[in-house]
């Protein structure tokens, strides 16, 4: 995953009405919902739904299929295991040792390198940048 990526998926729930969406879809999982399911169950409008469906499937956070006159979104749960692998991708790079974040590939004792495969070692994450004006 890129930082692009990355970031169009974090804006898209930066919404409290689109992360209730999600939580809702992920707890459907491979079911998912049709929109008017959705809409009742988090007493949404339908008007108001379709902007946020359109956003979170732009996103990439979920997906939508076409059954008859009924659309079904469903979380992309593969997306969002991308997404923590991006968040966790050199977790814990600087230490040796377990971490303890359950699930991390680089965390292990046996893998962690001071610094990510393919880098120097003087490994620093991309600096941070302000988009406010000054």
């Amino acid at each position: 995953m890129d930082k692009l990526t990355a970031t169009t998926m974090f804006e898209s729930l930066a919404s409290g009405v689109r992360l209730d969406i999600v939580r809702l879809l992920v707890s459907y999982g491979r079911e998912g919902l049709v929109a008017g399911e959705i809409a009742q169950a988090l007493e949404i409008p339908r008007t108001n739904l379709s902007f946020h469906l359109k956003t979170l499937t732009h996103a990439g956070m979920i997906s939508v299929t076409q059954e008859g006159r009924y659309q079904r979104y469903r979380a992309d749960l593969a997306a969002m295991q991308d997404l923590v692998s991006y968040l966790t991708e050199h977790c814990c790079v600087a230490e040796s040792g377990d971490c303890g974040l359950s699930g991390a590939t680089t965390c292990s004792p046996k893998s962690s390198p001071k610094s990510p495969p393919g880098s120097s070692p003087d490994y620093s994450p991309e600096p941070y940048v302000s988009r406010s004006a000054s």
